[in-house]
Order: structure tokens, then sequence, then C-alpha cells
């Protein structure tokens, strides 16, 4: 039986999501949920037929204290007879927290592939890699398999993705302390990989320049993430691992949309400022913008100026880049405009989209400056406070205008200006002023030429087949245990 400990959600969330998903959950008698249900439950999965980690209590009363948070229901089983067709309808997802071995008989696993199938999300927290090892459906959803691990210790992270919401929060560069897993396989090829582990920062890593260590991907008409953090107690108290998983769980239940497709759809991007130098890209007016090499950002300093791409005009395209405020300031990201050194050529021949935190609704984010506020209600939702990192996607068609923010989509604009013509122009981001801090990161762009459009969320990208697990080697883990073969810890 599910040992509830579902929480009353603490706001409603923004439904969203385009897979279709189980049906919701229904309040539980035993459950003791009072007042307002929450849109989402989760079930946390933690039965263990090999090692056990002693932070798998610590794991437990993290989730809870997030779906206290941010408005998502919670129970907990070891009991594999709760994987039913029936039962797992009730969830949103189900994290994989720390599993080990064969947890599952064929009949669970033949009702937990018809949940994914519907729709179901997955998360899987660290020791999940190391889990079922004999069941392919199970290996392409969890995406690669454990091999080996080294003692603990801190290693730096390289954050590939920023616009997924288990990432968004996170510089390019995470250090942090964990047990740092080897895998048999790399995920990449079939998945959307979020951050690698750095080899060199750390003793005992075995696959090269390329080490995933956590990722993304749509499975089977459901939604799977994984990440290979959570080995120590100490990972559920750190604030930004906290949130890690909450994009994860988040991503999975379908609150929170994201592109996943495997990296490989991400190769017509164009990267216009990677954080390595400004090259293509001009000033325009007063002021500056100023280049972090160490943590990949521009950042504005006084104005009022811009910062264009000078090097290529652009037709139809999707545009991506980061964002981040210090506080009440100003900024935007400008489209549109003909080639020119006066600022102002950008502000009457283009269109602004506008960064700031406090202002009328058409100038405020998410706006097109004096021409059309976002949707306030969905952009309120989205949007990550001062201080934090946030991500535009905007979408130039024609005369049309969409745009995205954190994967939520906020504005939907079509231009009647005949002096404003969206076909081709240059695009830019603003410095405001001397009162005014915004830095930016990871700006690319992506040709809509082409008929594919990797961006978009409807897209039903179809997972490849897993690749056979590799047997991993016998290891002792960090803490002084016997020799074991052929599983991890």
């Amino acid at each position: 039986m599910v040992k509830s400990t579902r929480l009353a959600a603490a706001a409603a969330v923004l439904a969203l999501g385009t897979a279709a998903l189980p049906a919701q959950a229904q309040p539980n008698e035993a459950s003791g949920t009072t007042g307002e249900q929450a849109e989402s439950t989760v079930l946390v999965f933690s039965k263990t037929a090999g090692f056990r980690h002693d932070s798998i209590p610590d794991g437990i009363a993290a989730i809870q204290e997030l779906g206290a948070e941010h408005g998502f229901a919670v129970e907990d089983t070891e009991d594999a007879a709760d994987f039913t067709a029936e039962n797992l309808a009730r969830y949103q997802a189900v994290v994989f927290l720390s599993t080990t071995g064969d947890v599952l008989n064929e009949e669970q696993q033949n009702a937990f592939e018809g949940y994914v199938e519907d729709g179901g999300g997955y998360v899987g927290v660290h020791a999940a890699a190391d889990t079922e090892y004999d069941w392919p459906f199970y290996g392409g959803l969890v995406g690669a398999y454990f091999d080996s691990h080294p003692h603990i210790q801190s290693a730096q992270i390289n954050v590939e993705d920023h616009d997924h919401p288990a990432t968004a929060h996170l510089d390019p560069t995470w250090e942090r302390t964990d047990e740092w897993y080897n895998y048999g396989t790399n995920p990449r090829d079939r998945a959307k990989v979020l951050a690698t582990l750095d080899e060199s920062s750390y003793q005992g890593g075995n696959m090269g320049e390329d080490h995933p260590i956590s990722w993304c991907q749509p499975y089977e008409g459901g939604r799977a993430f994984y990440t290979g953090g959570g080995h120590t107690k100490e990972s559920f108290t750190e604030p930004a691992f906290r949130q890690h998983l909450l994009g994860g769980i988040q991503y999975a239940t379908g609150e929170k949309e994201a592109d996943c497709s495997p990296d490989g759809a991400e190769e017509e991007w164009k990267q216009l400022f990677d954080g390595t130098g400004t090259d293509g890209w001009k000033q325009a007016g007063p002021g500056s913008f100023v280049l972090d090499e160490g943590e990949k950002t521009l950042t504005s300093v006084g104005g009022m100026g811009l910062l264009w791409y000078e090097a290529q005009e652009f037709g139809a395209y999707s545009l991506k880049l980061d964002w981040r405020m210090a506080g009440d300031d100003n900024s935007g990201v400008f489209v549109g405009f003909p080639a020119s050194d006066d600022p102002m050529d950008a502000v009457n021949q283009g269109y602004e989209i506008q960064i700031d935190a406090t202002d009328a609704e058409d100038r405020t984010t998410g706006a097109i400056y004096g021409f059309q506020s976002a949707d306030i209600e969905a952009r309120d939702a989205a949007l990550n406070p001062p201080g934090e990192w946030n991500s535009y996607e905007i979408r130039v068609e024609e005369d049309r205008i969409q745009i995205w923010l954190n994967d939520i989509k906020i504005n939907d604009f079509t231009s009647t200006d005949p002096d404003r013509d969206l076909t081709r122009g240059h695009i830019g981001i603003q410095n405001h002023g001397d009162e005014d801090e915004v830095a930016f990161r990871d700006i690319r762009i992506q040709d809509l030429g082409d008929p594919t459009d990797p961006t978009d969320p409807t897209d039903p990208t179809e997972p490849q087949d897993p690749t056979a697990p590799k047997e991993p080697t016998a290891h002792t883990d960090s803490t002084d245990r016997e020799p074991r073969v052929g599983r991890g810890d």
C-alpha cells in the first residue's frame, strides 16, 4: 500500500503541457489532505534490491517540502505492488529515488510502461541508473546505466542548457560535492544533455571529455529526467540542488515545458554569443557591455545604447538567450531593425521585447514595448525574480513575433506598421542607463526556413532504441564496505 505523505498545495500552479498526462489524482482519505486539491501528484518510489542509500529519507523529505512550496502533492512507497495501471494513473510523475537492482516484476513493469506511454512522467535520481539492468524499456527511459564511481569529492559541473527548469537557475559552472557516477554508455545521442562533469576537476572519471551527469528526453509518449546527484544527505539541503530536482519534477509532471529533443537537433543553431568574445557585434550609441569570460556573460553599463549583431541580418528565425536583472532594472531585446550606428533607428524601425521589473503593462517584461503587453498572468507565473536567470525564446516569422519566457508562451503579436519590416533585419540587446544592470548569456539563433523546428514543444520527437547496458565492474564504495560485483551505490 502507498504510504501517504500528500501535502496541501500552497498555491495553484499554471497547468501546462502538450503531452497527454494521466488522470489527475483524487484526494486520498488516508493522506490527510484538506482544502484545495493540488494540481499534480507525484509518487516517490524508493525500493532497493541491492545497496540502500541512507540519503533516501532526506530525499523524500526534500520532495515533500518542495511539493508544499510549489503546489504538488507527494506520496511515497517502497511497495512494488503499487505499480498497477489503476494506481499509477493517479500520478503525473513517478520519482525513482536511488532505487537499486530488480525492483519490479514483469506485470508491474508492463503497468509502468503503459503509464509512460499514456504520458506519465519519470524522474530518476542517482542510483535510479543502477536499477533494472535487464529491462530494455527502463534502460531507454533512464538513459544510461551505472558503471562505476570514485569516492565522494568535489567536482565541477558544466551546465550546457539553461532553458530547462532544472538548470535555468545555475551559472555556467556549478561546483558541488557528491558521488560521481561513470555510466556504461553516453545518452547524448538519444537525450538532451543538460550538464556534464569536468573530469579534470576530480579523480576517478572514465568517460573522457563528454561525461553527462544530467539529461532529459521525451520517451515513448512520456517525459523523462535524470540527475546523477543525490548520493549524499547534504545534497537534499543544498538550495541549488533542490531547485535542480524541482525543475526536473516540474518538467516530468508537465507543469513546465522544455525542449528535450536529442542534442543533434541543436546542430542547426548558430551561436551569436557563447561567452568567449563579441565577434560580429557592434556598439551603437553611448554606454557599453562588459564581457566576463569566466561567467560567459555580457553585462550592460551606462547608456542609452545598443549592442547589435552587425555581421548578419535575419528573416524568419528563433532567437534564444538568457538574461538576469540585478534589481529593478531596464533593458530589452530588439529585432527587425536596419543597420545603423544610431540606437534610435532600432527604436523607431524595429521592435523591442522588454526587460523591466516594474512599469506599465505594455512596457514591462515580455511586452512588445509600447505596442502589446504580455499575458500578465502567464508572465508572472513564469518569471524568475531579480538576481535569477530567465530565458527568452523569440520567434519572428513574417509580421509575427511570438515570445516564450522560461518555456511558457507569454506574447503573440502581429505587426501592422508599414514602417517596421520584420522579414529582414538585425537583432540587438540594450544597455539602458547608468542605473540599469542586466546580464546576458548564451545568445543563439536558428533559421526557421528549415521545415524541422526542434524548439517546437509540440514536436513529438521519437526516442531511439536504447543501447544494451554495459555490465559494471567490481568496485568498493566510499564507506569501506566489501566489494560488490556489478551494481552501484
